[in-house]
């Protein structure tokens, strides 16, 4: 396994990172100890969780993956042997189940991150992330932005961040994150931690695959200058990248239990992942490895988000730490990307 920091601060943490968002749905709190198991075998350390999941949203599961995740840690007392990152919910009628009044307010993140901490069996959090913007962005699947001239949302990005270090005071969270951000968002929290001394972000977790390095437009930039690390989430593109809904969704995969996932399976889409795979084949390599050793390779990538339903796709993709991917190989994804750029943002 490869390790990194996470930026400035002496968090060591692995480039492979533990996605739990199917443990209490599609996994069983079995399966997901087992997958803590063998990933923390080897030498995977990080694990990335949110109080909203299990995915899909649901009244019924909210909650669900973090209580596996606090069973684990009770019964193997290996809290300090593990990074553990969370997110809060932003505003959303899709999670309007979780809290009466969401958003970054003090009550509503002081409740998020006590519920949190109860249900993993913790003190702390080491890398506490909001989940998306309260104000109105381009994320989930949208290219551009469009303004809102009666968005009611006012500018209080001070506020959230003294709200985040009213809990690092505390001792509640370590580091502070982002997720489903754009290149305003994340400088204006730059900015306003610079100005008042507050704590920096650490990282943004964005989507960020073959099909989708929309980040590279604009954030790659701030990324670098900056010393702000990308947390990749789907970099299999919700398993499209392995190649195996080529041919038609596959029975029993997250995108034919939840078929509402189309982000990934449009025509485009499937276009360039016919053109990835042919591109793997060529170099002796499955897809899997290709799309990952991708991302794990990228010099603003801190961890590599992986998910896994069933343990041999777990081993596939932790095995992807030791795939390096050629210069040939890597203009030969730019050519393909140059041709069909950004299918699924």
């Amino acid at each position: 396994m490869e390790y990194t920091n996470l930026p400035n601060t002496d968090i060591k943490v692995s480039k492979i990172c533990l996605g739990s968002m199917t443990w209490g749905q599609q996994n069983t709190e079995a399966e997901g100890h087992e997958q803590i198991d063998f990933a923390l075998d080897k030498g995977v350390n990080f694990i990335d969780t949110a109080e909203m999941y299990s995915i899909p949203a649901d009244p019924k599961t909210q909650g669900s993956t973090e209580k596996v995740i606090g069973s684990w840690l009770k019964k193997s007392g290996k809290r300090d042997r593990v990074v553990i990152a969370s997110k809060v919910a932003g505003p959303s009628d899709m999670v309007s189940h979780i809290r009466p009044n969401l958003g970054f307010h003090k009550e509503a993140i002081q409740d998020a991150v006590d519920k949190s901490l109860e249900r993993m069996q913790t003190d702390y959090i080491d890398l506490y992330q909001l989940h998306w913007p309260e104000r109105n962005a381009n994320f989930f699947g949208q290219r551009g932005y469009v303004h809102q001239e009666d968005e009611e949302w006012e500018d209080n990005f001070r506020e959230v961040l003294e709200n985040l270090n009213d809990l690092v005071k505390k001792g509640k969270i370590r580091q502070i994150g982002l997720s489903n951000e754009t290149p305003f968002g994340l400088m204006r929290f730059l900015e306003e931690s610079r100005k008042h001394d507050l704590p920096r972000i650490s990282t943004v977790q964005n989507p960020y695959n073959l099909l989708n390095r929309k980040d590279e437009v604009g954030l790659t930039e701030i990324y670098h200058r900056e010393n702000v690390g990308l947390f990749p989430y789907s970099p299999l593109g919700m398993g499209t990248l392995s190649g195996k809904h080529l041919d038609g969704i596959k029975e029993n995969t997250r995108l034919s239990l939840f078929p509402q996932y189309k982000r990934y399976s449009n025509a485009n889409s499937v276009k360039a992942t016919r053109a990835y795979k042919e591109l793997a084949d060529e170099h002796s390599l499955s897809l899997t490895h290709l799309a990952l050793a991708f991302v794990n390779q990228q010099p603003f990538v801190t961890s590599n988000i992986i998910g896994a339903t069933s343990m041999e796709q777990l081993k596939e993709n932790i095995e992807s730490i030791d795939v390096h991917l050629s210069q040939e190989i890597l203009e030969g994804i730019n050519e393909i990307h140059n041709n069909i750029p950004n299918p699924a943002p």
